[in-house]
């Protein structure tokens, strides 16, 4: 009987030990996200800002302006072909620039930030599983945000997961809130417009809309669905 009890004790001990650290694992990720995330748009804006001090110094018109180039070329080239290659996942988690190719320290593009949402976290080109876990992630096929006639920036953001919230507050915006894109030229300020619930294969509601500049920010919708639908919130640029 004694035995019985100390390997019921014990069996209990290892219970408790596991439900702990089931219990912790979501806080723990949270906060090593959080840090990271932290990081990442730091190092971007202290390397940008160095960058263009340098340019300033050099005399040189445009820091990475061969990349500036090759995406405002890729942008027109996308609205000339009405976005034919938008039409599958994979469609838009490929990679159309390898960004360190161009100067860049690593393959974060810009900085998105929401007021509304006390939201600030890097921005990647290619919504791979990747990029989507270390922060937003532009659709590929989409234009990139350099801002520009005829573009429209889907930008995708998990609705919460493991332990960090990307986009889970995206309910709080209303028309007319800020939305600030940070590229490693300018900040671009855009206002929200409009909001959609649309399914997930409504690939004419995330479209250019000729003669604008803007952002779309997109997310599952709702929370804790799956994946049911999709919440898009529209932007254009002030």
């Amino acid at each position: 009987m004694k035995y019985i009890k100390v390997i019921l004790l014990f069996l209990l001990m290892i219970l408790a030990a596991l439900s702990a650290y089931y219990a912790l694992t979501p806080l723990v990720y949270s906060a090593q996200k959080t840090r990271q995330l932290k990081e990442d748009t730091r190092t971007f804006y202290e390397t940008t800002e160095t960058v263009q001090q340098e340019a300033i110094m050099k005399h040189v018109p445009m820091p990475y302006e061969n990349l500036y180039l090759d995406i405002r070329d890729y942008n027109k080239w996308l609205y000339a072909t009405r976005q034919e290659s938008l039409n599958s996942r994979e469609a838009y988690q490929a990679y159309r620039f390898d960004l360190t190719e161009y100067g860049l320290v690593n393959q974060v593009f810009g900085v998105i930030r929401i007021p509304k949402m006390e939201l600030e976290m890097p921005l990647y080109l290619g919504a791979s599983d990747e990029n989507m876990a270390n922060g937003a992630a532009v659709l590929a096929q989409t234009s990139i945000p350099i801002g520009g006639e005829n573009t429209n920036s889907i930008i995708a953001g998990h609705r919460s997961w493991n332990g960090y919230k990307y986009f889970l507050d995206i309910e709080l915006l209303e028309l007319n809130d800020l939305v600030y894109i940070t590229n490693p030229w300018e900040t671009l300020t855009y206002r929200v417009t409009d909001i959609h619930i649309i399914n997930p294969n409504d690939i004419d509601a995330i479209l250019i809309q000729p003669g604008k500049d803007m952002i779309t920010l997109l997310t599952c919708h709702p929370y804790g669905s799956g994946g049911l639908y999709r919440y898009l919130v529209f932007c254009e640029r002030v």
